[in-house]
């Protein structure tokens, strides 16, 4: 598993359990955003991954699917002897192109960096191979990069101007979060530590196509408070609508309403819950860049020179 990842860690006594294409489009119903996430673990181990990309495709949904890489040039419609599927992963072609569909990919740095935080050798040259591969089919692909306290923000400049010639279009950073589950606490950074580590992402933003939004960059360099907008991301999985956010589970409801409605929203954010105080993930603060809320003059204008730029 990835070092930084509690994910699995949280949920390993299910790790068995998948939910049912009708669940999924069900949940997309349910809660209405116009955007849906498909994560994991890993997305494409799911048979029916091809399905439920589709299904929400037809809702005029625009969908990421989040995947670590390895098994994505298969589900793309390449024949890869050393990906090639095994019983219960997603069939050879999967996935089919959309203007809807945005393959994310994940890649926290280069070849050696990112093999030793995903504990596994070979994997950024299996993601690299996906990319290529879908880019090739036609897909839209974006990386995601977790940022930790030892990530060299420099390396991180070059691995994008690498991808970008392969045809990645985007690039969304955040700093990790410290999941309870995670042994190791080292690689996580402070919210000062964050605003140093972001203290030069100007630069790398002139040069680069972020899909970090201009008020959420601000919050990491430092240069403004935002507060966390929980409610903005729900996230549902095989143990129901998890509360309060993508990083915390302190229950699961049945319903989208029953975490709405009996969430209590307020006890959550910095200052409020020790487990927020250094927390700065894309999830919880880039809803409040969207909503336009903790709002300041000029916001808008950057947001829309952002989207233009594209």
């Amino acid at each position: 598993t990835c070092t930084g990842c509690g994910r699995i860690r949280e949920y390993k006594d299910r790790t068995h359990e998948r939910m049912t294409v009708q669940e999924c489009l069900e949940a997309s119903r349910e809660c209405g955003a116009p955007v849906v996430s498909v994560c994991g673990g890993e997305p494409l181990i799911h048979p029916q991954i091809g399905e439920i990309t589709a299904g929400l495709v037809a809702m005029k949904r625009w969908v990421y699917l989040c995947t670590n890489g390895t098994l994505l040039a298969q589900a793309v419609g390449e024949v890869c002897p050393s990906t090639s599927p095994g019983p219960g992963l997603a069939r050879t072609g999967a996935l089919r192109p959309s203007a809807r569909l945005i393959l994310n990919v994940h890649i926290d740095g280069p070849r050696e960096v990112h093999d030793a935080i995903v504990e596994r050798e070979g994997a950024y040259d299996a993601a690299v191979e996906g990319i290529r591969a879908a880019v090739a089919k036609g897909f839209c692909v974006t990386v995601n990069t977790t940022v930790y306290k030892q990530t060299d923000m420099n390396q991180i400049d070059k691995l994008m101007t690498t991808l970008e010639r392969m045809g990645v279009r985007h690039f969304m950073l955040s700093p990790a979060y410290s999941y309870e589950s995670v042994g190791d606490k080292d690689a996580f950074l402070s919210r000062q530590e964050v605003y140093a580590k972001f203290a030069d992402i100007d630069r790398i933003a002139a040069r680069h196509r972020l899909a970090d939004t201009p008020v959420y960059i601000e919050f990491l360099k430092g240069e403004r408070e935002l507060e966390c907008t929980a409610w903005g991301n729900p996230t549902r999985n095989v143990a129901g609508w998890r509360s309060p956010c993508y990083l915390l589970a302190d229950r699961h409801f049945a319903t989208y309403n029953e975490l709405i409605e009996n969430t209590d929203w307020s006890s959550y954010g910095a200052g409020k819950d020790i487990r927020c105080r250094d927390c700065m993930v894309h999830c919880g603060f880039e809803p409040t860049a969207a909503l336009m809320l903790n709002r300041r003059r000029g916001d808008l204008w950057k947001t829309i020179k952002w989207q233009i730029r594209g």
